[in-house]
């Protein structure tokens, strides 16, 4: 039996911060994977930084302005995506935005993106769920799963996805040293296991909900503990590319 680990950190290019923190634990901790979101302010600066790393789309449809032209008005608040209208929106608006995003995120990366997920899981709607679905067939790329219905959701639709899902943002910050040790010891022994994280540095610049919680996530993915944990706990380190190989019927 074999099991891999995609240790993913979410927010990248949500703010410079972030931004410097999530790359910080890409490039000296033990986190392997990123998904970036693109169109924020410090979308395109946290790109080119991040290229030659494995990253994905984070698609957004819950702030800021659409790259696409697709979501009519009645949908947007003042030209801004409006979290409230998400179950109106169709999997063909979805499905243009998240075509718009990709393209642009993989013209500043000049590489491919890994895989898609979607910033706070709005595929748990199934119009986004349908939508995200449709570009993940045409690309060939693979989608997050958090849970074992949108896991057999998204192979009914012929994308590959990961086995297991752990990770979650709070009041706290969910990625402790010891939640991390302890979930390293106790992992499944086989199939694509996805660690979802959020390090970083407090932002900055924009307004989050989960903003120093980030800085301890950060020091938890930098520490040699974390480092020796990965190394004895039996699942190989991967990223995304892992499941692009993963035939789904």
């Amino acid at each position: 039996m074999t099991a891999w680990i995609v240790i993913n950190a979410d927010d990248l290019g949500y703010d410079p911060a972030v931004t410097r923190g999530l790359l910080q634990a890409m490039r000296e901790g033990i986190v392997s994977s990123a998904t970036c979101m693109v169109n924020l302010p410090s979308s395109r600066q946290a790109a080119l930084a991040a290229r030659g790393l494995a990253v994905g789309l984070h698609l957004n449809l819950a702030r800021g302005r659409p790259i696409s032209s697709a979501l009519p008005a009645s949908l947007l608040m003042e030209g801004d995506f409006d979290p409230s209208q998400i179950e109106r929106l169709s999997p063909d608006h979805v499905a243009a935005e998240a075509r718009a995003q990709l393209e642009l995120l993989e013209s500043w990366l000049g590489a491919a993106a890994t895989h898609l997920d979607v910033h706070k899981h709005l595929h748990r709607h199934p119009g986004v769920l349908q939508g995200l679905a449709r570009v993940a067939v045409e690309r060939g790329l693979p989608v997050r799963s958090i849970d074992g219905q949108m896991r057999a959701a998204l192979e009914a639709l012929g994308v590959a996805t990961n086995d297991h899902f752990l990770g979650d943002a709070g009041a706290e910050a969910y990625w402790t040293e010891p939640r991390l040790l302890e979930a390293l010891a106790t992992l499944p022994d086989e199939g694509v296991i996805e660690l979802m994280c959020h390090p970083g540095q407090a932002p900055e610049r924009l307004a989050s909900g989960y903003s120093h919680q980030r800085e301890v996530e950060l020091a938890t993915f930098l520490s040699p503990a974390a480092r020796r944990a990965l190394a004895a706990c039996g699942a190989t380190p991967a990223t995304f590319d892992v499941l692009k190989r993963r035939k789904v019927c």
